[in-house]
């Protein structure tokens, strides 16, 4: 049961049988490609042929990668390159620059202000990874630094216990990397997490708390965990550590997420529910959180586990909110577009259902 639930996994989040392992950087991808600069730091240690694989490091390694996004890119899509890439039609690694400590980094986020910190989930690669940060900031129109935060993930369907493990061990680097950016002078940082990621950062946040209490709202400017794969008992005994929450505070859910419901299989949880994929948001009223429920943009979708960035008309919808705030300028803060107040700030409403009309049903407490 346990292999062939794994394997059922793996079709799911994967889309072809291909060696993942192998990522080419192109620099004449740039004459057909739009660029897009992702910084990162990575606790993937460093293979002898130049790539970030699954084995852990204990130092960060901090990077510059210039990705290609191809001419023919439509909002939702996402065309991963390995091998033999095809800059026409495919993301394409560019070029990459790998610092020698955080200064080099230092130099070149002098003077920014907002950072979108994108941590992966299970099954992963640090390319992949690059490659869905910049889709996402590009379909939604996201200003400031894109960034993302490598953990050591196996990049394979069989390797869930193996990324679990890495999850945990990534705590401490997600929290530097963090420090490091705000003690560079970064004024806000904005973190944006997906699935197995989103444990990563409570766990990150809790640890940090309990050394400095009000350490995450000093330090994080925004969370948005997007299909977080997290047991819900263990996400309010989180919360119940951090008392002082990053504002503001989103969850994106989709109840039709099918890795969801296989990962509350594989745990033997009766009801199938992650938080990510929970049915009844009035069991988490007393925390100060937003809840945006994107099930009816699922069937559009790429991915049921990844809806906010594979659904083009959700990608739209968003976009559009942003655009029409009131609050919304050329200098508003990143998360005002991750999360536009229109969405996320209705008179203390604690969820929020999308709607294929692009209307918003507020439910409260």
């Amino acid at each position: 049961m346990f292999r062939s639930l794994l394997a059922l996994l793996t079709c799911a989040t994967l889309t072809a049988c291909v060696d993942r392992s192998v990522t080419e950087t192109l620099p004449e991808a740039l004459r057909f490609g739009t660029p897009a600069t992702v910084f990162a730091s990575t606790t993937r240690a460093r293979e002898p042929d130049g790539s970030y694989g699954f084995r852990r490091a204990e130092a960060l390694r901090y990077l510059e990668m210039t990705i290609s996004i191809p001419p023919n890119h439509t909002a939702g899509t996402l065309d991963f390159s390995y091998a033999d890439p095809n800059p026409k039609k495919e993301f394409v690694l560019a070029d990459v620059t790998e610092f020698s400590g955080p200064q080099g980094l230092r130099s070149r986020l002098k003077g920014v202000d907002d950072v979108v910190l994108f941590v992966h989930g299970y099954n992963a690669t640090q390319t992949e990874t690059a490659f869905r940060a910049a889709q996402l900031t590009h379909d939604v129109g996201v200003p400031g630094t894109t960034f993302i935060y490598s953990w050591p993930s196996q990049a394979r369907g069989t390797g869930y216990a193996y990324d679990l493990d890495s999850m945990l061990f990534a705590r401490d680097g997600l929290e530097n990397t963090i420090r490091s950016l705000k003690a560079m002078g970064v004024k806000r940082v904005i973190v944006m997490a997906h699935s197995m990621g989103g444990a990563l950062t409570m766990e990150m946040m809790r640890q940090a708390e309990l050394r400095e209490p009000g350490w995450s709202k000093r330090n994080i400017e925004g969370v948005v965990l997007i299909s977080p794969d997290l047991d819900v008992d263990l996400f309010r005994s989180q919360m119940q550590s951090i008392k002082s929450l990053p504002d503001p505070f989103v969850v994106m859910v989709s109840k039709k997420d099918k890795v969801l419901g296989l990962s509350a299989r594989l745990r033997g949880t009766s009801d199938g529910q992650r938080l990510g994929n929970i049915t009844d948001a009035e069991t988490l009223t007393e925390f100060p959180i937003k809840i945006i429920d994107t099930t009816a943009f699922s069937n559009d979708a790429e991915s049921s586990h990844f809806v906010a960035a594979t659904s083009p008309a959700l990608l739209t919808l968003l976009s559009s909110a942003r655009r029409v705030s009131s609050t919304f300028g050329p200098d508003r803060p990143a998360i005002d577009v991750l999360a536009p107040p229109s969405l996320t700030n209705p008179s203390g409403a604690t969820e929020i259902v999308l709607t294929e009309s692009g209307a918003t049903q507020v439910t409260s407490p």
